[in-house]
């Protein structure tokens, strides 16, 4: 599950949600250093969401591999309504106590959008599915956003989503690890590929 490189919202702390956000220069920058680092676990397919900021980071990989990659959007960042395009501190000021209640992890609407409970209804679907089509060993890569990828990775272990906010955010072209065992999926990695960075971005 491996996060998109950065972009100007992140830089900016705008929450960015579905919004279509192209990656800085450092965000291509990072997409092909991570992308290397991804090559040589060899994998067998490569899964995105759509949206441009994961088309590009999953296109670096794909140039490397020789892998097509087949996009989705069931894999898109949440859906934040009038959240999206605010910094951090517009949400907090003008939507404190939707904020707070996020935060406590009550099921919130975040600026009227999806509840993280759909996003991971539409997206762990997606990933189980690809995962099935693998191979014996076989590896997956996933490439979207990091609420996403943090609600999916809650959903696929059986965690209730009230404790999905214990999963910290994910950096700029970092990723999570998960293998099957013979008790289900298991998270082997979190936030894995450099030294620890601040995390920019809706997911912090």
């Amino acid at each position: 599950m491996w996060r998109h490189g950065q972009t100007a919202w992140n830089l900016e702390r705008r929450f960015q949600g579905s919004t279509d956000i192209a990656l800085t220069e450092e965000g291509v920058a990072q997409a092909r250093r991570s992308a290397r680092l991804l090559a040589a676990l060899q994998p067998q397919a490569i899964i995105a969401s759509d949206l441009q900021r994961t088309r590009a980071t999953a296109a670096e990989l794909a140039r490397l591999s020789g892998l097509e990659v087949t996009h989705d959007a069931d894999l898109r960042e949440t859906y934040a309504g009038v959240w999206q395009g605010l910094t951090h501190e517009e949400i907090v000021e003008r939507h404190g106590e939707e904020y707070a209640a996020w935060k406590r992890g009550e099921p919130v609407r975040r600026g009227g959008g999806e509840l993280e409970t759909e996003v991971a209804d539409r997206a762990a679907p997606v990933v189980e599915r690809h995962a099935e089509k693998l191979p014996e060993g076989g590896t997956l890569v996933v490439v979207s956003h990091g609420g996403t990828i943090r609600t999916t990775i809650g959903r696929l272990l059986g965690l209730h989503p009230s404790t999905w906010e214990a999963l910290g955010g994910l950096s700029n072209c970092c990723w999570s690890v998960l293998g099957e065992s013979l008790r289900g999926w298991r998270l082997q990695e979190h936030n894995a590929g450099t030294l620890p960075e601040p995390v920019l971005g809706d997911d912090d």
